[in-house]
Order: C-alpha cells, then structure tokens, then sequence
C-alpha cells in the first residue's frame, strides 16, 4: 500500500520524496516542527489526532522567532493534516510530523530572503517509553540552551543536538534519560519532554520562562490535574528537589506520560508509579482515544 506525505503542496508517496541537498533547513538546521500524535479507538473504528489546533498555533508561534512567513492558515494546516491521514487509512496509533523550513539552495545562516516551504509525515508509532516501567534519570551535564541563545520555546530542529548531546549521554552512562538544568542550575525539563514533581500532594513543574518548551501535552496535563482536583504550582524548582519528590513523572507527545522510578540513582518515593502519576496517566489514555466526553473537542477525527 502506498504511504503519502505531503510536501509543495501536493500529497506524494513517501518512497519518492525528496529535498535537494543544499536545502538551507539540512545545512543550517532552520526549521521548526512540531510531533502530534493520533490514537486508533478500535471500539469506535475511529482514528483521533489530538490537539492539532495546539500544535499548530505553537508552530505559528516559532515560525515568528524563526522569520518564517507560513505558507498556510491554521484552518488550512488541519485540514492538510486531516487529509493526510485519511488518505493513509491507519488503523493504529500514528505519529505526525509537520515541518516549515527554510528551503533556499544558498550558503550562508541569514533566515531572511530565503524561501519558507512545508512538508508533514506521518507514521505508525506505539509508546515511545514503557509507562507501566518507571524511567531512569540522571540529571544532565550539559544546560539547556537559554531563551537569548536558541530559544527553547520554539520548536527550532537546530536546537535538538541540544537534545541529541543530553539523551546520548545519558544512555551511554546507563539511563533512560535526563533531566536538564538551565545556566542558573534550575530544573528546566528533559531531554526533549517536560517533567512535574508531587511534593506534600501538590502537583509541581517549572515556569513557562524557565527555558522550557512550553509543552502542548504539558497544557493537558495541567487541565486533567483541575478536573481531578489536585493542587498546581508552577514555580522554579532547584535540583535537590528532584530527589525529595514523592512523585516524579515526564509528558510529551512522544513520552506521553512516564513515571520516573530515579534520578541520579535516588529512588522515588517508593520506586512504583504513584497515585496521582497513575491518576493522570488513566484519565490521560482515555481522554485521547476520545472516551472523555469533555475532553472530547481535544480529538479530530479523521474517518467520516
């Protein structure tokens, strides 16, 4: 069967498409992207993309840092994507790539005069991590890149050898992955996932100006944790605080929502998922497989 992408404005089989090799997005990494995820609901025969809306507002978004003019609407991006899916016919969870980038065949990093173009892929994609097994952390040597270097709330491709440096060396020392401090030494995120603490039954993660990616699945989890009732604060949170945590736990479109079982070889809590990850986490899978009639806007679905 033949997988299609879209990319010039057209839908392609993805066997056959190319970018030239002087593309200034591969030579400079001027691109900005963002991972979207859509759930298979067997009982329903329905495939759901979630919070496409979102992500696709937050591309926006690091389009303007990156002088980017997007050659499409957000109306228009959804319905590229929709499209996409339908013409793929999945039925299993699926991973989508949207990526604007600089398409110019020219030497030289300036981002103006040069060409914006915008390609999206997608894939059969499962768990990124075992949510029923908890992560294993260190906390990262290498800072994350900061708001005056590369931002890190845009979603620039560039900024991931950032990322690509922290995860590298944090699975050659033995672990699933880091957690990434900023030039001060606080507690950003990890290596390409945000990350929430429980302290005294108060669910806990760091600002939005503390040199994070202002995390889509982070927004989700804020939301749930309302309706469940749990106590939020959003604060800056010092390194230490990582191992007195009762709970700890990652979310992105990727990772989903993963418990952390250590960090730096300090066990949490009780090394088990804990009640308010665990809380979160079912609420979580049910409401993107489109079972949570309140969250249901949160879900496009693709088939008619």
């Amino acid at each position: 069967m033949t997988e299609f992408l879209f990319i010039n404005g057209e839908y392609v089989d993805a066997k056959t498409a190319t970018i030239p090799v002087r593309t200034h997005a591969f030579l400079y990494g001027t691109s900005v992207f963002e991972g979207i995820r859509a759930y298979y609901n067997k009982e329903e025969n329905q495939l759901y993309a979630f919070r496409v809306k979102e992500h696709y507002e937050r591309l926006l978004r690091s389009a303007k840092v990156m002088w980017m003019q997007s050659p499409y609407s957000l109306e228009e991006y959804c319905k590229i994507t929709k499209e996409l899916l339908r013409k793929n016919k999945y039925k299993t969870d699926v991973y989508i790539r949207p990526t604007l980038y600089k398409s110019s065949q020219k030497v030289g990093p300036t981002l103006t005069d040069n060409e914006d173009s915008f390609l999206i892929f997608t894939t059969p994609f499962g768990d990124y991590f075992d949510a029923d097994k908890g992560l294993k952390l260190c906390v990262s040597n290498w800072r994350r890149t900061s708001d005056n270097a590369i931002p890190p709330r845009a979603k620039i491709s560039g900024a991931y050898a950032n990322s690509a440096l922290i995860k590298t060396d944090a699975h050659e020392a033995g672990f699933d992955d880091a957690v990434v401090l900023s030039e001060s030494g606080q507690v950003t995120e990890g290596s390409a996932m945000n990350i929430f603490l429980v302290i005294n039954g108060v669910l806990t993660t760091s600002n939005t100006t503390d040199d994070i990616l202002v995390g889509v699945t982070r927004n989700t989890v804020l939301e749930l944790a309302k309706e469940l009732n749990i106590p939020i604060k959003e604060r800056a949170i010092d390194r230490t605080e990582l191992y007195l945590a009762d709970e700890v736990f990652c979310c992105g479109t990727g990772a989903q929502i993963v418990p952390v079982e250590s960090i730096d070889h300090r066990i949490i809590g009780n090394g088990k998922i804990g009640k308010i990850t665990k809380q979160i986490s079912d609420l979580y899978f049910e409401v993107v497989r489109g079972n949570v009639e309140k969250f249901k806007d949160w879900c496009t679905p693709i088939y008619d």
